[in-house]
């Protein structure tokens, strides 16, 4: 049934994007963004939790404001957005034009999803509920 809905999917490699048409509507998928949305939450995981940056990261309560940015994946995302927008001209899994919008909608972009997938995944896996108290691990 679903092989019906789908009429054709093209795959054009060389501007990575994707274009699946269907009966109902056509949506395009830009590869970059999701090359973008990867590396944003891989660079803010390493900057914000793993042990290469322990020695040099502050703690929350140190420094006010800069101590508790580089302990939170959402405030930490934002920057790491802004820091591959400015070097989106030295590779070629994602560009973005350069403009003040851009760069930060790209800061917004790697916020939310690097918080999103902070919350979801941990190093166990998947953040699953346990039980009625909403118990997480």
């Amino acid at each position: 049934m679903a092989d019906t809905l789908i009429n054709e999917v093209k795959m054009n490699i060389s501007n990575n994007t994707y274009h699946i048409r269907d009966d109902f509507n056509m949506v395009e998928f830009d590869m970059g963004m999701l090359w973008f949305i990867l590396a944003a939450y891989g660079l803010t995981q390493i900057l914000v939790y793993s042990k290469i940056f322990e020695k040099v990261r502050p703690n929350r309560d140190q420094y006010g404001l800069i101590g508790y940015m580089a302990n939170c994946a959402m405030c930490m995302g934002f920057w790491v957005g802004m820091f591959l927008f400015f070097i989106n001209g030295w590779t070629e899994l994602f560009t973005f034009k350069y403009s003040i919008g851009n760069m930060f909608i790209c800061g917004w972009i790697s916020s939310g999803t690097s918080y999103m997938l902070s919350a979801l995944i941990k190093d166990e896996g998947l953040r699953i509920d346990k039980g009625e108290n909403n118990d997480t691990q």
